[in-house]
């Protein structure tokens, strides 16, 4: 029988919802946000993008076939989206204690525990969906003694992306075509989609001068939080954008590519996270199903005259990506490499290699 101990969850509203630890017995504060992935749940805690955030998974069942090992290859990581577990905390309904699979080396709340995250279970996940929803993604903290063990925070009023990014110029690779991929807080199958194509990658971080580098073309990587924290990224994407070089943009680099070419972002309610987004490709009847993870998008009425969407969410009609009229600028607000999640738009990456 278990006896994992008691944890609550509370919202900035009031609201608290009672449950069991199966993680580390710390407190922790973040955005409570909600995905509708039904597996990845490896891939999903080690995104980025989910920095500053508290993660509740709607699907019931998480934990069943555990957590591979920590491996890497050329600085690469075998199975994850980055070195470590990056959400706040884990909500779920009902926690595997037992798992099974091939690859697995250890549960989800061993692995928790190793990387200090807090996970609870026996949390009424819908209900709690159905107030984000209502609600807008909220301030929330898990505690295990007092309510004021923790204070609430706001990830969306600090530079996420400042505590993502690499710190210093990382190289993969030898191929032909030379590439600058702005490091945003990038997912690592990025770059190992990137580097199945003939190139060299340089990895540089966020506020980098990467203009001083001689390259064949510009890759933008998603990243976490709030892109208007994200000005000098800007700056240096504008003075790139006027040698006419290829430029790619995933997720948060969709975000600041439309900001560089004089557009505006927003906060959405409680954003796009899960496998089963629906994105329609401009000007044909050709529709995608994609992974996604953010809470800001661009604004279509503020694109200029030299810009139009690329893609648009099937949903709630938000914009999906941009493409420059005339030159070879676009990008994609979903991830086309997935990890987890469908692949169906992994010609995203063919798309910017042809351009180069």
């Amino acid at each position: 029988m278990q006896t994992d101990k008691p944890v609550r969850l509370i919202l900035d509203d009031g609201t608290i919802f009672d449950g069991r630890s199966f993680g580390a017995e710390t407190a922790a504060a973040g955005e409570v946000v909600f995905s509708t992935a039904m597996v990845g749940y490896p891939e999903s805690l080690t995104d980025p993008s989910y920095i500053g955030q508290i993660l509740t998974v709607t699907f019931p069942l998480v934990g069943n076939y555990g957590v591979p090992e920590d491996s890497f290859t050329n600085g690469i990581s075998d199975f994850f989206e980055s070195e470590k577990i990056q959400i706040s905390g884990l909500i779920i309904s009902d926690y595997s204690h037992e798992y099974s699979h091939w690859n697995a080396k250890k549960s989800l709340g061993e692995w928790l525990k190793e990387h200090n995250v807090p996970g609870i279970y026996g949390i009424d996940t819908r209900e709690l969906t159905k107030i984000l929803r209502e609600k807008g993604s909220m301030k929330g903290k898990i505690v295990f003694g007092d309510e004021n063990e923790i204070d609430f925070l706001d990830p969306n009023i600090e530079n996420q992306v400042a505590k993502a990014s690499c710190k210093e110029v990382i190289t993969y690779g030898t191929g032909a075509k030379k590439v600058v991929m702005v490091d945003c807080g990038v997912k690592h199958n990025i770059i190992r989609c990137l580097l199945k194509r003939d190139i060299t990658l340089i990895r540089v971080p966020w506020d980098y001068d990467f203009n001083q580098i001689e390259f064949d073309g510009l890759f933008i990587s998603n990243g976490p939080g709030n892109p208007d924290f994200c000005e000098t990224t800007v700056q240096n994407i504008r003075k790139a954008m006027e040698t006419g070089k290829p430029i790619c943009g995933i997720c948060m680099g969709n975000q600041l590519l439309s900001k560089a070419g004089g557009a505006t972002v927003y906060k959405l309610k409680y954003g796009h996270r899960s496998h089963n987004q629906p994105v329609r490709l401009a000007n044909s009847e050709r529709c995608f199903i994609t992974s996604q993870n953010h809470g800001f998008a661009v604004s279509n009425a503020s694109l200029g005259e030299d810009w139009e969407p690329l893609f648009t969410n099937l949903n709630d009609g938000t914009n999906e990506g941009i493409r420059h009229k005339t030159k070879p600028f676009f990008s994609a607000q979903f991830h086309p490499e997935a990890a987890s999640g469908p692949t169906d738009t992994d010609f995203i990456f063919d798309m910017f290699f042809d351009k180069l």
